[in-house]
């Protein structure tokens, strides 16, 4: 459930420490998918509040999400709910469920098509993860 960390370290760690694939990909999934909900209902009131805050560090937290946003509105709005998808599931920093689902607030996405992408994006992650994770820990066991 970590940020940043997610699904994409978890996988690697449980690989690492000799646990079940399929039980490792399954609770990962489940860990990174708990907050997406809260995140996709929340996040745009917290941002709007952190817009007015007198706290100069969360004005300029959420000055620069609306900015970026705004900046590349033509191609999420292009891609949308697919792109959302893509986005989620390519295993790099930064591209995870968290940052999905903020995304999809910003633009005001359908709340269950981006629930239902970002569930996808995930579980597409996490698949990748095991087999990268599992290909690593067969070689490495080689030698």
């Amino acid at each position: 459930m970590v940020p940043l960390i997610e699904l994409r370290g978890a996988v690697p760690i449980g690989t690492g420490m000799g646990l079940d694939w399929l039980s490792t990909l399954i609770v990962s999934i489940i860990g990174n998918c708990v907050p997406i909900p809260f995140i996709l209902l929340f996040v745009k009131e917290v941002l709007k509040w952190m817009r007015g805050c007198n706290v100069q560090l969360f004005s300029k937290i959420s000055n620069w999400l609306y900015d970026k946003a705004e900046k590349n509105r033509p191609q999420i709005e292009k891609y949308a709910i697919f792109g959302l998808y893509v986005f989620v599931a390519i295993p790099l920093p930064g591209t995870g469920a968290w940052t999905g689902a903020l995304v999809a607030s910003v633009f005001d996405m359908p709340k269950w098509r981006a629930c239902i992408s970002i569930f996808a994006g995930v579980a597409t992650a996490g698949l990748i993860m095991t087999v990268g994770s599992q290909a690593v820990a067969a070689i490495v066991s080689l030698f």
